[in-house]
């Protein structure tokens, strides 16, 4: 197994977390060698095509897309690129909760069993996303040989084979329309991140930030994992969608939290809602079963969402239910509407053109706000 990094687990034992992980995940599909290798093919191949009708659609071309690699990988390559990321993103918020276990009453206890308890809860949690997730565009794991990255800093599409092949049979869709459909959705978000430099750092900055203003005992963030790893290993009945269940945001938000979140959760809207749009905007061209892959998709999505949401959730404290993807859709249509797609495209120029919260639900206002001042 590779090592996560060479530090000690500390807070997580990464490693662990991993090894928990591959040792749990369900094993994919059943296909041949020959299917496997087809499947990957076609997959790298859709991702290139991708490329070009994503660009054109969506008028946001950018040579940089290329230096982005792209990645077909299986349930436990899932695993190992997202802890590297995980990593990245909390190392703040861990070390500054390690220096306070160091000072603790039982620190030494703690740091004895801790990381190896949090390690092991973590791996049940990624176990249980790793055979759900299609696909994803992964910008904050520093590059390594096995994870590799963009020259520029950037991150890489991933594009999880098992479950796309598990996802198209279970839906009983044309397999190169459902694999085409879903590399459009994830190359928007390859395109968003390459074609707009600041977006990786604005919102680095602004996780950075609120992990900035936690404070929250070792034991405390400890509990948290558990209840979210029990909620999806069936130690817990699922939660309802406005259930007031205690993530670890929920527990610690400040004034400044909750505003730093409400702008993460609209991006989060932005960034979804536009890819939905632009896979529905792309289809109809170039996946002739785009109407029965998204009527199916849809209700198998419904079906299964409140376990992923709570999921994410509890693990990052992010809100990204499936009404706020929605909104987010409904807000690109509508700008997109009123102003065309050149209109719409003011939304990347900087991070004081992205919609609001309050936006996301009254397009009009954002129409207002960032095409006045423009016009001015």
């Amino acid at each position: 197994m590779t090592s996560i990094g060479g530090t000690a687990p500390g807070m997580v034992d990464w490693n662990l977390a991993v090894a928990t992980a591959t040792r749990l995940v369900r094993p994919g599909p059943e296909v041949s060698r020959e299917e496997a290798r087809a499947v990957v093919a076609e997959l790298r191949r859709h991702a290139k095509a991708s490329e070009e009708h994503v660009r054109g659609f969506t008028r946001m071309g950018t040579e940089d897309t290329h230096d982005t690699p792209v990645l077909v990988v299986d349930r436990p390559g899932w695993v190992r690129a997202n802890v590297a990321g995980f990593r990245e993103i909390l190392r703040p918020l861990l070390e500054k909760m390690q220096e306070r276990r160091g000072s603790s009453p039982g620190g030494a206890v703690l740091g004895a069993v801790g990381g190896k308890v949090t390690g092991v809860e973590l791996g049940m949690l990624l176990s249980f996303l790793a055979s759900r997730v299609l696909g994803q565009y992964e910008t904050f794991a520093p590059a390594t040989r096995d994870l590799p990255a963009g020259a520029g800093g950037g991150g890489r599409l991933l594009l999880v084979a098992p479950n796309i092949v598990h996802v198209e049979r279970e839906l009983d869709v044309p397999p190169h329309d459902f694999r085409l459909w879903v590399c459009l959705h994830e190359e928007t978000h390859r395109t968003q991140f390459t074609a707009v430099p600041w977006l990786r750092d604005h919102l680095e900055g602004e996780i950075q930030s609120f992990l900035a203003e936690t404070d929250v005992d070792p034991m405390t963030f400890l509990e948290r994992i558990r209840e979210a790893a029990q909620t999806l290993v069936g130690g817990r009945p699922d939660a309802e969608e406005d259930d007031g269940g205690r993530s670890l945001v929920e527990l610690v938000q400040t004034p400044a939290q909750r505003e730093i979140l409400g702008r993460l959760t609209a991006v989060m809207s932005l960034l979804e809602g536009h890819a939905d749009f632009v896979m529905d905007g792309v289809g109809p061209a170039v996946v002739p079963a785009v109407g029965e892959i998204r009527e199916k998709f849809q209700q198998r999505r419904a079906k299964g969402a409140s376990r992923l949401d709570l999921a994410l959730r509890k693990l990052l404290g992010l809100d990204a239910k499936l009404r706020q993807y929605r909104d987010g859709e409904r807000f690109v249509r509508a700008v997109v509407d009123q102003v065309g797609m050149d209109g719409f495209n003011h939304v990347w120029t900087s991070p004081n053109t992205l919609p609001t919260k309050t936006e996301i639900a009254k397009p009009a206002d954002w129409i207002a706000r960032v095409h006045r001042r423009s016009e001015t």
